[in-house]
């Protein structure tokens, strides 16, 4: 990372504020903050940020309702909420968050989880590890271990998809570890709680929902590419099918 990476911090407790801004500032990113969601559509006019770390309760406006007056330029979403605070995080997935996470949290993995939705969105550290660009100036990271899949291409080290025409397609932490459980779990039918545990692994929580958010939003981003209306199929009072052959390499 370095300190064209700017990180904006919404939060209405002044020390949570102030401990993240010198934590990510000690890891290279160039940080600001903001005290609530007012003050950062002010800050937001006058700079642009790479991503934004969001609290949802704040008094005078909740991050949930400034997530929705988003647009489609707006940077990448980290949110943080109160431990157990269930509908939120639903909602938030809905919304477009890019992840989710409960407070108090440990610094270290909220900068994980940072750096890899930098990297899901061609930003940060993984920029400097994708080489040379092709002709039409896309980049073509690869870490060498992929799965790929209708002319998809997933690259599992950094954590990457691109479509057939080799774009960067942009998901969020959960859209790809739900594909890809799908990938490694390819033509045979999966249920809801099979997929809950391939894709979230020790963090499972059994929410229906949740699953339903994650795949409508994974399958509108699948929806551009070649066969795509025959990738992920509905198996009805089953589960989903993830249709094409996948090959490794």
């Amino acid at each position: 990372m370095d300190l064209e990476t700017r990180i904006l911090i919404v939060d209405d407790d002044e020390g949570i504020r102030t401990l993240i801004s010198e934590f990510l500032a000690k890891h290279g990113f160039a940080t600001a903050t903001a005290a609530d969601p007012i003050e950062m559509r002010e800050m937001m006019t006058h700079q642009t940020y790479d991503l934004i770390v969001l609290d949802v309760m704040m008094p005078r406006e909740d991050g949930l309702t400034a997530l929705r007056h988003f647009g489609d330029d707006a940077p990448p979403v980290i949110m943080l909420s109160a431990v157990g605070s269930d509908i939120d995080r639903i909602v938030g997935l809905e919304l477009g968050a890019d992840d989710y996470l409960a407070k108090p949290c440990n610094p270290r993995e909220l900068l994980a989880r940072i750096r890899t939705v930098l990297r899901r969105h061609g930003k940060g550290a993984a920029s400097e590890q994708r080489g040379a660009a092709n002709d039409d100036g896309q980049a073509e990271p690869n870490s060498g271990e992929n799965l790929n899949f209708a002319g998809w291409r997933m690259d599992i080290g950094l954590r990457l998809l691109f479509d057939p025409e080799n774009r960067l397609i942009a998901l969020s932490d959960g859209e790809f570890r739900l594909l890809r459980a799908f990938a490694e779990h390819p033509r045979r039918v999966l249920n809801r709680d099979q997929l809950l545990e391939w894709s979230r692994g020790e963090e499972t929580e059994h929410y229906d929902r949740a699953i339903d958010v994650q795949l409508s939003r994974l399958r509108r981003k699948l929806a551009g590419g070649r066969g795509s209306e025959d990738i992920i199929r509905t198996v009805r009072n089953e589960g989903y099918l993830f249709a094409p052959s996948v090959t490794r390499g």
